[in-house]
């Protein structure tokens, strides 16, 4: 079966959770062939892969936001659209519900150039009825320039034409959702959305704290971002998703609860249940798997173990991950500095396997995740987790309605510095407990979490709706 995956700003050009996930997923499904449709920012990416491609992978076609604004090629259009039409184009700009197919038709099918619509009088006359209709107290340069910001990436991808497959395959909804809806519709193929986390809530956040957006357009963002979501969530066969909590919020933002499917991560359990528990010394050390980025807020992390050391100055922090951000890497060394930390040590990318055998347990300071690997992987280890409240960290920690394990670590909401502080003290303050703990975890991983459990559900996915 030949499988293409849409994936946008992940695989294969940056390391992390769910380039690790898909990489590993196509080197275990030997028997499909895998084409990669990539989204990245900037084309200077263009070949940067940071891992290297498995033999199943057939075909990789690149696609870069950046050259959607350095286009300046025209077509021979000449602006003549019936009423349907127009009320699509109309709905488009709104980020209402358009007739997508109309308008892959248009820019796919007809191949009318974006700059071409975005330049014409017809464009210019949509948006003057939006804006009497909906935008009276809004400036119409303001609404222009969002519009057109928010479309020429669009209707860039909608000129793309998608590799030939059996099954497209989107690993998030937004533009990789609508890369995947277009391969769909060009080929009449069958098409899946697995999602890691929930993409619309995660734009909503990040869209509501930016500076980047006008605080008088930031709904209209939040919109865009909504319509390009229900695109995918009314195509899809089928969409995945990892926990039990985001299937109901799929339902919320608009997809179908009959087409959800909770499959969850999964880990090669015998690789961390056989790593020994560390020997018992003078030292208390943490471990914490995590990219450095600010959504792993590790400066939270930092005051946190500034809190925990001066009561327990016999542990040490050891904060295991590569950089996503060069400027927050160095914010986080000089808050490091200035607290006159001396047992924290960032040591980059590392076996995780080899290096848990050095800690007591683990910690995740995320203000967002969906389900990580790495507390699955700490909990098959027999290490306990401090985690914040998000994603799926409670149901892993404390058990899913039916689980009567026991609870395998302490979870605390985003950046409660004291709230952290507390749960790490009890973890420092008996071996015991981590040991207890430690067993609850590797119980519920062993259960619930195994990667062939999780391979073997998706194989069955591929098979169901070919």
């Amino acid at each position: 079966m030949r499988i293409c995956l849409i994936l946008e700003g992940c695989y294969p050009y940056v390391n992390g959770g769910v380039s690790s996930w898909m990489h590993n997923y196509i080197n275990e499904m030997t028997e499909h062939e895998f084409v990669l449709v990539t989204i990245g920012a900037n084309s200077e990416s263009r070949g940067k892969f940071k891992y290297e491609l498995a033999d199943n992978v057939v075909e990789v076609k690149e696609i870069f936001l950046n050259e959607a604004i350095q286009s300046s090629v025209h077509s021979n259009w000449k602006g003549k659209f019936n009423s349907s039409e127009r009320q699509s184009l109309k709905a488009l700009l709104a980020c209402q519900t358009p007739d997508w197919e109309l308008l892959f038709d248009i820019f796919n099918k007809r191949q009318v150039h974006p700059a071409d619509f975005l330049e014409s009088q017809l464009f210019l006359e949509l948006l003057t009825e939006i804006v009497e209709e909906n935008h009276q107290n809004k400036s119409f340069a303001d609404v222009f320039h969002t519009t057109r910001s928010m479309l020429i990436t669009v209707l860039y991808l909608m000129t793309q034409q998608l590799p030939k497959a059996d099954i497209y395959h989107s690993i998030a909804t937004g533009y990789a959702g609508l890369l995947a809806t277009l391969g769909s519709y060009q080929h009449n193929a069958p098409l899946l959305l697995t999602e890691h986390g929930i993409y619309t809530r995660e734009r909503e956040e990040e869209i509501l704290r930016s500076d980047w957006v006008l605080p008088t357009m930031k709904r209209d963002w939040i919109q865009f971002f909504y319509m390009l979501s229900n695109l995918i969530y009314s195509r899809a066969n089928r969409v995945t998703s990892l926990y039990t909590k985001a299937k109901y919020i799929q339902e919320e933002v608009g997809c179908d609860i009959e087409k959800c499917v909770v499959i969850s991560n999964g880990i090669h359990y015998e690789r961390f249940a056989a790593i020994p528990l560390k020997e018992e010394d003078e030292w208390i050390d943490i471990g914490a798997v995590v990219r450095i980025a600010p959504i792993k807020d590790i400066k939270t992390m930092i005051y946190v173990f500034y809190e925990l050391s001066r009561k327990y100055p016999n542990t040490r922090l050891h904060i295991l991950g590569g950089v996503d951000d060069e400027d927050y890497d160095r914010e986080c060394h000089q808050l490091v500095r200035q607290l006159g930390i001396k047992n924290i040590f960032f040591t980059g990318q590392v076996d995780v396997v080899k290096y848990m055998e050095k800690l007591d347990f683990t910690i995740l300071t995320s203000i967002s995740e969906a389900q990580p690997l790495s507390v699955i992987e700490s909990m098959a280890a027999r290490r306990p987790c401090v985690t914040t409240d998000v994603g799926c960290c409670r149901e892993l920690l404390e058990g899913d309605k039916g689980d009567h394990l026991g609870v395998a670590g302490y979870c605390v909401p985003p950046t409660y510095r004291t709230g952290l502080t507390h749960a790490m003290e009890k973890m420092c303050s008996s071996r015991d407990l981590r040991e207890k703990m430690g067993e609850i975890a590797q119980e519920r991983a062993k259960t619930y979490y195994l990667y062939e459990l999780m391979i073997q559900q998706y194989r069955d996915l591929y098979l169901e709706v070919t």
